[in-house]
């Protein structure tokens, strides 16, 4: 079965817009929901993160212990004493070492695997969705989701939660360390952690939220205006249309650049206060070393609880840019989870056993009411239509008709709000998937041929097909002969979406690879667009000769005269009328 976009859905169902609540607390929810269903799908790989969490613990608690080594090491030296041993601070120092290089390398290798697993559920969810994944978006949307603003999240665990713990870790070791040396130090010290560490970070979480959205949208814009440009390249040249696209194209990146210019100068402002809470904390640390407003401390002391003051402010710097970025992540989770709530799915029928799976395949539209979206209008209501199994029909009408709704109806791309589809008797939505695709092989007007050899995307539907089986379905197609004729035969390259071939002998491919499914019922939407009078007509001969005994349905503007069909109906107003060349 092939995938691609009927014409009259795209109209329907635009590129998604930013959706994000215009409330700030609305949008704090929102942010907060999202992320929590991100975590939960990296819920597999939940023992991994786990453990990387556990060894940059570790790491962070030997990273202070050889600061504080170290600076005891450096003042005991020059008052000629040996409070530290470099036996001891060597192997503090491989520790350290060996456990920042396992946490990196196990925090990221965790980190990576549930990437991946969040791009199989971003996809997933895109093909179980009232599009079902077959081309129903906008390229450079679903480009900018599945790639940037994934790899965003992955700043949730590797630039927030890892830092996060250690902070957590951090301030209580600091806190007691240097409370049991002077209590009000240490109290200010916790303060300025505490301001470093937690309190900037969520500041700046908060600054940051509506600008991180207004990021992620100005950076899909811009991936939509490209993939416009290159794809539409002869367009443009051909109406002289250069300048004026390219105009667009700058004027995106124009709004791409004010955003980043704009969330580097709140990064730039919130890492300066961040700094400015570390030299505030080593200031005070030397105060109280020279007894001025403190009770003194000893100099050893005081100069190992300087470097530890310095590691533990040091390894929490991080933060307040991760907490400028959070608005991003919290923006790019709400997009990614929108494709799994912008259209659930419904409350179904428990799936047949495989024993009561129908044996015959007439369809029944019965009482169908359907729209796409609440807003627009109804597509259908009180639909009814019975097509006989066998039988070749057409459905005809134009653009915004719903020829292709029911395609998807029947394709289970999506479900009516009202009534049933029945297959032998059967509502589709009590039938798996798997079984329901294997039996309806669907043929659409832009017919995705990818950048792959012939077999391989003729392997597509039937990987398990022989080499005859290939060579019969081509041949049926009509288009063997010509690909026997080429030096690398099957193992042809297409090129991308087919362009080493022509219009008619890349329709034809699509057609071998539909008709390599035996499917019992084919589902032809507009599948002769783009090709000439003569190429479209030797088509449908050849669709009429391999099509014998299996339902047809074919989904058209008009007819060519060639066809063979039992029945012909216009849809108009949400309706089924009989149709005949001469009405």
């Amino acid at each position: 079965m092939t995938a691609s976009a009927p014409r009259d859905l795209t109209a329907r169902n635009p590129a998604p817009r930013d959706t994000a609540p215009r409330d700030s607390a609305a949008r704090e929810r929102a942010d907060r929901d999202a992320l929590i269903r991100i975590v939960e799908v990296w819920r597999p790989h939940a023992a991994r993160l786990i453990v990387g969490l556990l060894l940059s613990l570790l790491a962070v608690l030997a990273g202070l212990a050889l600061m504080s080594s170290a600076g005891l090491r450096f003042a005991g030296a020059a008052l000629g004493m040996v409070l530290v041993t470099t036996t001891a601070l060597r192997v503090l120092g491989l520790s350290r070492i060996g456990l920042r290089y396992a946490e990196r390398l196990y925090a990221h290798d965790a980190m990576f695997r549930a990437l991946a697993t969040l791009r199989v559920w971003f996809f997933r969810s895109l093909a179980k969705g009232a599009a079902a994944g077959l081309g129903f978006r906008r390229a450079g949307d679903l480009l900018s989701r599945l790639v940037s603003d994934v790899e965003t999240l992955d700043g949730l665990y590797l630039r927030l939660l890892l830092p996060l713990a250690g902070a957590c870790l951090t301030f209580p070791v600091l806190m007691i360390v240097v409370m049991n040396v002077n209590g009000l130090l240490g109290v200010l010290i916790g303060i300025l952690f505490a301001a470093s560490a937690l309190i900037l970070p969520l500041a700046a979480a908060r600054l940051s939220r509506k600008e991180g959205g207004g990021l992620n949208h100005a950076q899909a814009s811009l991936r939509v205006d490209v993939l416009d440009l290159v794809s539409g390249m002869r367009e443009i040249r051909a109406f002289g249309a250069g300048s004026r696209v390219l105009d667009h194209v700058n004027a995106a990146n124009g709004r791409l650049l004010a955003r980043q210019a704009q969330l580097s100068r709140r990064m730039a402002f919130v890492g300066a206060l961040s700094q400015l809470c570390t030299q505030t904390a080593l200031l005070l640390m030397l105060a109280a070393i020279a007894g001025v407003g403190f009770d003194r401390i000893p100099a050893v002391q005081g100069v190992g609880l300087m470097f530890l003051t310095l590691a533990a402010f040091e390894g929490v710097s991080g933060l307040t840019r991760a907490g400028m970025l959070a608005g991003n992540m919290g923006a790019a989770a709400r997009r990614i989870v929108a494709i799994a709530d912008e259209h659930p799915q419904p409350s179904l029928p428990v799936p047949s056993p495989a024993n009561v799976m129908p044996t015959v395949f007439d369809i029944h539209f019965e009482h169908v009411g359907f729209r796409w979206r609440p807003d627009r209008p109804a597509v259908f209501e009180d639909f009814s239509l019975d097509i006989a199994a066998g039988s070749r029909i057409a459905l005809l009408g134009p653009s915004g008709a719903g020829k292709s709704t029911l395609a998807a109806l029947l394709l289970k791309a999506t479900f009516p709000q009202s009534g049933r589809v029945l297959l032998g008797g059967q509502d589709i939505a009590s039938l798996p998937d798997t079984w329901l695709r294997r039996h309806i092989a669907w043929l659409s007007q832009a017919t995705h041929l990818f950048d792959d050899t012939i077999r391989n995307n003729l392997l597509l539907g039937a990987p398990e097909a022989s080499e005859e089986a290939l060579w019969k379905a081509l041949d049926e197609a009509a288009i063997g002969d010509f690909i026997r004729k080429l030096p690398e035969g099957l193992d042809t390259w297409l090129g991308e979406a087919g362009v080493k071939v022509s219009g008619g002998q890349g329709r034809r491919i699509a057609l071998a690879r539909t008709l390599l499914s035996d499917a019992p019922i084919l589902v032809l939407d507009e599948p002769a667009t783009g090709l000439d009078a003569q190429t479209e007509q030797d088509f449908f001969l050849t669709l009429n000769r391999v099509a014998q005994g299996r339902t047809v349905i074919l989904i058209a503007h008009r007819l060519t005269g060639v066809e063979q069909l039992d029945h012909a109906w216009r849809l108009s107003g949400g309706h089924a009328v009989p149709f005949s060349a001469q009405g």
